[in-house]
């Protein structure tokens, strides 16, 4: 085969995150794709452990694709074509993402991807996500015997004919925004309780928490917390503004609404939302936008009937019985 081909580039095995040069090449693929679809093609999670030099009880692996310049040596290669990652746990289940440059779709760059993982490390216990669920990664799912476990919806508001219902705090509840440097062990502390089931929201740590509060978008203003008379913390909801991106206007999100088991059934979830998206509206955005899980009845109930729809979906692939 000539060196045009996926199959002849070279791939770049990285374990560990805190790499530069590659996390440079994956942030200008990850903008491409974003730009083109219209949604980030990985977790911000993963994104987060990428960039840590210390990756916690997580093991990670990256595979980048690169495409050589035409009619170069594959060891001249330029360009990232495309990565895959895996984050494992402890216990042995792991999580793939895979992001292709738009420019080098349609070519087989994640099945030498997905290939060269096999013949690495395997598939065992691994799921993968499809953001967006792009056709391409259901058939490259089926092809290795994998198939739809999880569907993570984003549903969007619109904010300009979003007529949010009036809605109070529960008795002796007062709202505040987060401080920094006081209010860290709290939160984190409420967040795991109020998540305790939730794989990925209830695993957050300090460095979590901290690398977020190193994004751009970070604004303590939009981090709203419920507290009791006592002060002991109640809930939260932690809003966000994506920027605008290219000719992706900048949208709000709804980034995480928790309450406290011991504050479960006061209505203190919808009053959180409701306070939140009013916070967003005040930023003059067009749209407020939020996931959630597909088979969350309670919380796809609450914000249909605040007005958001469905607008995409994730979905997480595994293997099916039998294969």
């Amino acid at each position: 085969m000539s060196a045009a081909h996926p199959e002849n580039w070279p791939v770049v095995v990285v374990k560990g995150g805190g790499d530069e040069e590659l996390l440079r090449d994956i942030k200008t693929l990850l903008a491409a794709a974003e730009e083109s679809d219209g949604n980030p093609s990985i977790s911000e999670q993963t994104l987060v452990t990428l960039r840590a030099a210390d990756t916690g009880s997580h093991s990670v692996l990256t595979l980048a694709l690169y495409a050589p310049e035409e009619d170069s040596d594959p060891a001249t290669a330029q360009d990232l074509a495309g990565f895959a990652v895996v984050v494992d746990e402890a216990d042995g289940t792991g999580v793939l993402e895979i992001a292709v440059h738009p420019s080098y779709r349609n070519q087989g760059v994640a099945d030498r991807l997905v290939g060269t993982l096999k013949s690495s490390r395997g598939f065992d216990g691994l799921r993968a996500w499809s953001h967006g669920n792009h056709e391409a990664a259901a058939v490259l799912a089926a092809r290795y015997g994998y198939g739809p476990v999880r569907e993570l919806w984003k549903m969007r508001l619109t904010t300009a004919a979003a007529e949010l219902p009036d809605v109070v705090l529960p008795d002796g509840v007062a709202l505040r925004a987060f401080v920094p440097g006081k209010d860290e062990d709290a939160w984190l502390a409420a967040n795991r309780a109020a998540f305790a089931h939730h794989p990925e929201q209830g695993s957050m740590t300090r460095a979590d928490l901290e690398a977020r509060m190193e994004e751009p978008w970070f604004d303590p203003a939009g981090f709203l917390l419920a507290e009791d008379r006592e002060g002991q913390l109640l809930g939260f909801h932690w809003t966000k503004v994506h920027p605008r991106h290219g000719s992706h206007p900048a949208i709000g999100e709804v980034y995480v609404v928790g309450v406290t088991p011991a504050a479960q059934g006061m209505g203190l979830g919808k009053a959180l939302t409701v306070a939140g998206i009013r916070h967003l509206q005040q930023q003059g955005l067009h749209a407020v936008m939020l996931y959630t899980d597909a088979d969350n009845a309670p919380a796809v109930s609450l914000y249909r009937g605040l007005g958001f729809t469905r607008w995409d979906v994730d979905v997480m692939y595994g293997p099916l019985a039998g294969r």
